[in-house]
């Protein structure tokens, strides 16, 4: 995934996104999210996972470009 297709992303990701972002094939992505080992906070919808952009960003390593302390 590139840092643009990262900066994109909407607030919640599903798992399958996030699993990309991170190198994760889809069984693996699964399983560590059930059994509470993804490498972020996984949300939890019904069924479905969803991790939020916030903290995938933050374990990425990945600034947004909003303004700094400098510029405001």
């Amino acid at each position: 995934m590139t840092h643009d297709e990262l900066m994109t992303l909407p607030v919640a990701v599903p798992l399958e996104t996030a699993n990309r972002a991170l190198h994760l094939g889809r069984t693996t992505g699964y399983h560590l999210a059930r059994t509470g080992r993804y490498p972020v906070r996984v949300l939890r919808h019904g069924r479905a996972y969803k991790v939020s952009r916030y903290d995938l960003h933050r374990h990425l390593g990945v600034a947004s470009a909003g303004p700094t302390n400098d510029e405001a």
